[in-house]
């Protein structure tokens, strides 16, 4: 017997941070379905994916919700892994960067690069977003801020590692040109060799020292290891890489036939990760696809917008099988698609309900009615019987075409159309009319006969988006041709058996009702949630006694002041506070202060805030000062001496 093809395919571990919403669950239904469908046309899957554990956020949620990380990760691990499992996903293997195995092969890995100079210890300096785990050069921020998230930057300086992307960055962009189809859709490539390959790749930071919540580096525990070589590596550690010798699985499967990730980490995964694996000697995966975002209206899910739809809601409302229709269904090709309870309940009622289910339901009642639910044997066709054939057969070569390229709401069209087909074919064929001629029973029959042929169609190539509602297909229909390979030839419905009785597969659903009672528990939701904000005094939230004690403010007196010819809004100012040194502190005053007008003056201070570096000068605090109208500052002076503290 010949072995079969080997299909590796993996999706972008998500991040253990707070429980997924629908718009996160879109790619794990994504791969799950081109899983199924691969095995349905007989190739060996392994299909991998998991959750990214590691890192300063974790340690920060850990803290706010008084835990410690491991039992913070372990909680939201729980929830992703039963979203997945909630959403009927066929992964083989749920990796957590927790696991003691890839933690150990995450350290060898670092040390391999490290002994071989692809790893080097220097130091790191710029600015850091704590979300994106992130360092940012000044130039890279798009207003100060992000480039990706769009969230606020801190500077930042640390000792740590680096990886040698520099070196690497010739053979990866020979590599990009050379294989076409590496970075898919072609616009993806494209950004990623105009926008950050061609203009020069610069060194990785790959381990921190300002957190502990990571995997340590063993020949220098001070270090943990960063986000980068500790998640992306979990596609080989997953099954069984080793650098000292790596088990017959990943031999087996490696290299992954494609990653399944979101087109906001297209740069992690086609830059960082090939230069990983040549550094380490490995193949590079074949294939990376950047698929784009699933929106709520034409937003970006995020708790603070309040637009977040779970998954576990959705499947309440309409089940599991249609919950995943809509995710394939609904999602465009490169652009981001959308998502609002109105479209969705509007697609069920539309596709599932009227179109899959009215079409099942009437065929299989029909062949009840006419025949006691046994299936004839079909006799010589007509044209329109030819038609709706070459339509089926048509119909799995498009789907084959359009899951190859990752188009899967066309491939989940093709079938909704092949539903169409066959409600048409109901419509030209009249059954209900030839079952009035006792002459035309055989031609009934052959009808019959095509529509539940049809409709075993249906069933086969809904198997990968929807396998429930696939076996309760088979089910009425009392077929067992359910191999792929069937759908060759249009013919091998086993005639003489009977079918079951026909059960509804989707009941409509009263969208006016159904809306109501959304917004009335969203309403709901809403008051909940704002009970559960901190209360306000006059628009201002309150703080403890706690909060206000932590803040150390304290009188200095202006030695020194001069301008920061690079900034036009900041002044460098020297003060003494009454310790044993002066203190350094950027204020963004300039605009209302000339240096002169400050010298002598006596300020309050924020003594105890993180040093920062603002244009290259570091600021060890921050001055008081109070917006008395629209455009015009005032700095807080005062009558004390240096030294003495406010409280």
């Amino acid at each position: 017997m010949a072995e079969k093809e080997k299909f590796y395919i993996t999706t972008a571990i998500a991040y253990t941070s707070r429980k997924p919403h629908i718009g996160n669950s879109y790619e794990i239904v994504l791969t799950d379905a081109i899983a199924r469908y691969k095995r349905m046309q007989g190739k060996d899957v392994f299909f991998l994916t998991g959750t990214d554990e590691h890192g300063v956020k974790i340690e920060e949620y850990a803290k706010a919700a008084g835990v410690e990380p491991q039992a913070y990760v372990d909680k939201v691990a729980g929830e992703i892994r039963g979203i997945c499992d909630l959403l009927n996903t066929s992964y083989d293997k749920f990796i957590r960067t927790t696991d003691p195995e890839h933690m150990r092969v995450i350290q060898k890995i670092f040390k391999k690069l490290y002994e071989q100079d692809d790893i080097y210890k220097g130091e790191y300096e710029g600015m850091y977003c704590t979300p994106c785990e992130s360092f940012w050069t000044e130039s890279q921020l798009v207003d100060g801020k992000c480039p990706d998230c769009g969230r606020e930057v801190k500077p930042a300086k640390e000792e740590a590692y680096f990886l040698r992307l520099s070196k690497y960055q010739k053979k990866l962009e020979e590599f990009i040109e050379s294989n076409e189809n590496f970075i898919y859709p072609e616009l993806r490539k494209k950004e990623m060799l105009n926008n950050f390959i061609k203009p020069g790749l610069q060194d990785l930071c790959v381990s921190r020292t300002s957190f502990k919540w990571g995997i340590p580096v063993d020949f220098d525990p001070e270090h943990v290891v960063y986000v980068w070589i500790d998640a992306l590596s979990n596609y080989i550690t997953a099954i069984g890489y080793d650098p000292d010798g790596s088990s017959d699985l990943y031999k087996k499967y490696w290299p992954a036939d494609v990653h399944i990730i979101g087109k906001d980490i297209v740069r992690f995964h086609t830059i960082y990760w090939p230069i990983m694996l040549m550094a380490l000697g490995e193949p590079l995966p074949k294939q990376v696809f950047g698929h784009p975002w699933l929106l709520f209206g034409e937003d970006k899910m995020s708790k603070s917008r309040g637009n977040i739809i779970y998954a576990d809601d959705l499947v309440n409302l309409l089940g599991v099988d249609a919950v995943r229709y809509y995710l394939l269904s609904e999602m465009p090709y490169t652009s981001d698609g959308s998502i609002s309870y109105e479209t969705i309940i509007e697609r069920y009622n539309s596709d599932l309900a009227n179109t899959i289910g009215n079409l099942v339901n009437r065929t299989v009642a029909m062949q009840k009615k006419y025949f006691g639910g046994v299936v004839q044997k079909p006799k010589e066709p007509e044209a329109i019987d030819e038609e709706l054939r070459n339509f089926a057969l048509e119909t799995v070569e498009k789907v084959e075409k359009s899951i190859t390229s990752y188009r899967m709401a066309d491939s989940v069209e093709a079938v909704l159309n092949l539903a169409k087909r066959c409600n048409k074919y109901i419509d030209e064929t009249m059954p209900w009319a030839l079952a009035k001629d006792e002459a035309k029973q055989a031609r009934l029959g052959t009808v019959l006969y095509n529509l539940l042929e049809g409709i075993r169609f249906l069933a086969i190539l809904l198997s990968p988006y929807m396998p429930e509602t696939s076996e309760k297909i088979f089910s009425q229909i009392n077929s067992d041709k359910k191999d792929y390979s069937s759908l060759s030839s249009f013919g091998a419905l086993e005639a003489g058996k009977s079918v079951n009785d026909p059960v509804p597969l989707f009941s409509r659903i009263d969208a006016e009702k159904t809306l109501a009672e959304i917004a009335k528990q969203q309403e709901e939701a809403a008051k909940e949630a704002e009970k559960a904000k901190p209360k306000e005094i006059e628009g201002l939230a309150e703080i403890s006694i706690d909060d206000f004690a932590k803040v150390e403010l304290r009188v200095a007196k202006i030695k020194d002041c001069e301008p920061i010819k690079r900034a036009k809004k900041l002044l460098k100012l020297t003060v003494d506070d009454g310790s044993d040194k002066p203190r350094q502190i950027v204020s963004g005053i300039a605009p209302w202060y000339k240096p002169e007008e400050l010298i002598g003056k006596n300020v309050i201070i924020v003594a105890n805030l993180k040093p920062a570096k603002l244009c290259g000068e570091l600021s060890q605090g921050m001055l008081l000062a109070g917006d008395i109208g629209e455009n015009d500052v005032k700095v807080v002076f005062v009558d004390m001496p240096e030294g003495t503290k406010i409280r």
